[in-house]
């Protein structure tokens, strides 16, 4: 398989976009990587600390600074937090450098997986489940604009869903070619 641009994962938080990202770079041999872990290291704090610290404005200024630094450099799969695709310019980047790709995942699917943690600066609320649901009913027709869209179901592992965006990409010979 030779990868010709880079496949940017997007979609809510709790979509898949780590997992699913990873599996898919390991399947067909190119690196893995993720803005929000690049954002962490250059800040050394938690997403969360930056958020508390500098405020989401600052973060969405640095997550679009490392979104372009990533597309630059490396051929890869990039995950992305649920966020930066509703940026008018890091989709014109992710499209004019790579694709983006939404793991389309149900609310309540969704939920479920982030119901337990406390890692989500944006669901720290008095009513999470609420706030997750005005979030995504926001977000939704945002991602309905990325290149490729692939349906999540909580029967698919996350090998499943690696599968079904590795035969979605096959559809871009620009992407992906055999």
């Amino acid at each position: 398989m030779n990868l010709k641009k880079t496949v940017v994962m997007v979609g809510m938080m709790g979509a898949g976009k780590t997992a699913v990202g990873r599996a898919l770079a390991a399947k067909l041999g190119v690196p893995f990587l993720d803005s929000d872990a690049e954002i962490v290291k250059a800040a050394n704090m938690s997403i969360a600390e930056i958020f508390e610290r500098d405020g989401e404005a600052f973060f969405r200024t640095k997550e679009t600074q490392v979104i372009d630094r990533l597309l630059d450099e490396e051929r890869g799969i990039l995950s992305t937090g649920g966020g930066a695709f509703l940026a008018e310019g890091n989709r014109d980047l992710i499209t004019d450098k790579g694709v983006s790709v939404w793991l389309d995942a149900d609310l309540d699917l969704l939920w479920q997986r982030v119901r337990h943690k406390d890692t989500r600066p944006l669901l720290r609320t008095a009513n999470p489940r609420q706030t997750l649901s005005d979030i995504y009913d926001v977000r939704v027709p945002v991602y309905a604009k990325a290149d490729l869209a692939v349906k999540s179901d909580p029967k698919y592992s996350i090998e499943d869903m690696a599968e079904r965006v590795y035969q979605a990409l096959l559809t871009r010979p620009d992407v992906l070619e055999a």
